[in-house]
This record gives structure tokens, C-alpha cells and sequence, in this order.
């Protein structure tokens, strides 16, 4: 949606060293939003975007209108099971539904054989995937790795709108998300889950969420034992700004 940064261009970098056109979109996408003042306030940056575009290697850039892209009302409605209904889905309704009927209209203007996401939007990455799966899209989904800054704070657009005291102690969601890697399996879910919030709080956080859930469904786990791999996902914030951040827990509890 714009306002890039090196993890936007990260993708990009890596779609020119595995394929021979690589092309991006940018549109900041209103059906997404379910907050009005967000759709507002997300930042603009195009010209800047273009020419980080442009060094990073990419072919072709496709910045639609509003009215190019949905010149009637949309009406369509995706069915992901529990998969949106939790996390992101339960604090932002019909944010997943706007980013599937984008998602799928540029995957048909782009018709791209390989489409490269992040892992810092994991619940966006899931949605995808299973879109893919219920459309037949013809198209292999790429997940690439969060590009965190130096001191751990994962790259957002969303991080240039926190003041300088707020972007200092930004990073503190990054340590606390590797406290919960830590002390996986060597306490109850529930117990991690209320302890990694407090942290939060104390750290001068207002969370909507600290979850523990299984990676494949996104579905909240009571114990350990109840998928191979976890996930830690939370978001938080930090003044006005809302920030997402997740670890996966790699170790393996259900042996």
C-alpha cells in the first residue's frame, strides 16, 4: 500500500533474483479499513516509492485509482472459516474480506506466477494462501521473512507516525516475543499469554491481543501439545499507532 520500506523492497529484490519481470502494485486499499481515520492517516509517500522501486530493480509499478479498481460496489463475500475470525479478523472486521477482493483482482490484472508476501502480516499470509486454495489461482505464494531493524522492531509504514520517544521503546515488542520463544513450553499457554501481556502493559503498551496459536490455523492453543509448531502474535499500541508483530516458536511440543 505504499510507503515503502526496506522490507517492501526486500521482496522486490528477491522477485528479481528468481524471476525475469517483476512487477508491484501500489494502492492503498479503502475496502481494507475498518477504521476511517487509519484509511486518512496511512501515509503516502508515491514519488519516493517509485524510485526505491525502481533501485530495487523492479519492471513495471501499477498505481491504480480508487475508481479503477472498483468502478461498482463490491459485494463479494469470502468464507475462510475460523481463519479471520480470530486475531486481526476478531479487532478489525471485514479487514481479511477487502484484502482478499484486492488481492484477487490484482492477481488477475498481474496474472504473476510467483507472488511474494511477508511473514510480519502472518495472518494476511494465511488468508492469502487459503485464498489461492479456494480460487485455483495458478499462482505459488512465497513467504519471505520479517525485515526487522537493528534494534528488533519489525518494519512497518506505521512506524514513521510514532514519535521519537515511541519509536524508542517501539522495540520493546520484539523482546518481548522472544521472552515468550524463551519460556515456550516451560509454562502453560495461559500462563505465557498473561505474563508476555503484562509485560507489555508495563512497558507502556496498550495490547488488543497476545496470542499463542497453531501456525497452520491461526486457532488459539490451551497447551502445547495441541499443534506441532506455535505462534506468537500481538498487537499493541504504542500511543495512536497500532503495531503487529509475531514469533514462531519453533520448537516442537507435541512429541
Amino acid at each position: 500500500m505504499g510507503a515503502l520500506h526496506e522490507g517492501h523492497t526486500g521482496l522486490v529484490r528477491r522477485s528479481v533474483a528468481e524471476n525475469d519481470i517483476t512487477g508491484c502494485s501500489i494502492f492503498v486499499n479503502p475496502i481494507q479499513f475498518n477504521n476511517p481515520d487509519d484509511l486518512l492517516k496511512y501515509p503516502r509517500t508515491l514519488e519516493k516509492d517509485l524510485e526505491m522501486l525502481e533501485e530495487a530493480g523492479c519492471n513495471l509499478v501499477f498505481v491504480p485509482s480508487v475508481e479503477e479498481m472498483y468502478p461498482e460496489q463490491v459485494s463479494k463475500v469470502y468464507d475462510f472459516g475460523e481463519l479471520d475470525k480470530v486475531l486481526e479478523g476478531a479487532h478489525r472486521p471485514g479487514h481479511f474480506n477487502g484484502v482478499a477482493v484486492v488481492v484477487k483482482k490484482l492477481f488477475d490484472i498481474f496474472q504473476p506466477h510467483r507472488a511474494y508476501f511477508g511473514e510480519k502480516d502472518f495472518q494476511q499470509l494465511r488468508i492469502i494462501q487459503a485464498l489461492v486454495r479456494m480460487e485455483q489461482i495458478p499462482v505459488e505464494i512465497i513467504p519471505c521473512p520479517t525485515v526487522r531493524e537493528s534494534d528488533g522492531l519489525a518494519m512497518s509504514s506505521r512506524n514513521r507516525r510514532l514519535s521519537a520517544e515511541e519509536r524508542n521503546r517501539a522495540p520493546e515488542i520484539y523482546r518481548t516475543l522472544l521472552k515468550a520463544k524463551k519460556l515456550a513450553g516451560k509454562m502453560p499457554v495461559a500462563d505465557l499469554k498473561e505474563l508476555c501481556r503484562k509485560d507489555l502493559e508495563e512497558k507502556g503498551f496498550i495490547p488488543d491481543y497476545f496470542e499463542i496459536a497453531d501456525t497452520e490455523t491461526l486457532q488459539p492453543l490451551n497447551n502445547w501439545k495441541e499443534a506441532p509448531m506455535a505462534v506468537a502474535c500481538v498487537a499493541a499500541f504504542l500511543g495512536p499507532v497500532r503495531l503487529i508483530d509475531n514469533m514462531i516458536l519453533f520448537r516442537n511440543f507435541a512429541g
